[in-house]
């Protein structure tokens, strides 16, 4: 196996964890533990199941490690063919992991000061998971971000299909738009979420194609096929 290859599949196997990480802590325990109209809710939800408050914060830990190592392996997968998407993909990917791991640290102190109550604890604890869902949802400007140059990385390498690459931009150009308008159109819900499909078609795409085939087997002579059509169409008595 070549070392790209085998670095494509790294890639796809922490790309996956990422995706299984943030699932189950965000979609599935989040919503068990924050009431978000019933802060004393929140708080009894808290006290009574502690373990799974934990477990949240933990994956959310583990959002913020393979976010930022996947956002490391992308760059090495792909810098050889397009460095500047590459470097794109891991400077957003890490701020992204950046406002993930401001939530987690929210929702320690929540679990913290429902355990050893501050001042009103049922407000405190509320206002840490407010705080903490907003920084996932202002922090998904930069996980649309990540998705853009992904695409552009797989449409300019020629290492994958091209289809992947245009879902991929459309999916972090959704997604950032996702973002906006949950705040500028609270009401628009569904239009925000409608806006973020094609990101996830995207993602479960990239990952599967990184997992069972790594890259094209045109990929691996080592030479990006922008440059391989660049040195085809330059006159013989300039090479």
């Amino acid at each position: 196996m070549s070392a790209l290859i085998r670095t494509a599949r790294t890639t796809g196997l922490l790309y996956l964890g990422l995706a299984v990480a943030g699932g189950l802590g965000f979609l599935l325990i989040r919503p068990k533990l924050f009431a978000a109209a019933d802060p004393g809710a929140t708080l009894a939800n808290l006290i009574h199941d502690e373990s799974l408050a934990r477990a949240g914060v933990a994956l959310e830990l583990l959002t913020v490690l393979t976010q930022a190592l996947t956002a490391a392996w992308f760059y090495r997968l792909f810098r050889s063919a397009e460095p500047y998407g590459a470097a794109g993909i891991a400077a957003f990917g890490l701020v992204n992991a950046v406002a993930v791991l401001g939530s987690a640290a929210l929702l320690a102190t929540a679990v913290q000061i429902a355990g050893d109550p501050v001042g009103d604890p049922a407000a405190n604890v509320q206002l840490m998971y407010l705080i903490s869902g907003n920084l996932w949802r202002a922090g998904g400007l930069f996980f649309g971000l990540w998705l853009i140059p992904m695409g552009s990385c797989v449409l300019r390498s020629g290492w994958m299909p091209r289809p992947l690459g245009w879902v991929l931009v459309a999916g972090g150009i959704g997604y950032v738009l996702s973002a906006f308008v949950a705040y500028v159109a609270p009401g628009a819900g569904a239009l925000a979420d409608a806006l973020a499909y094609p990101a996830t078609v995207g993602e479960f795409w990239m990952i599967a194609y990184l997992l069972t085939r790594g890259v094209r087997r045109s990929a691996l002579d080592g030479t990006p096929r922008g440059a391989r059509q660049k040195t085809e169409t330059t006159p013989a008595s300039t090479r």
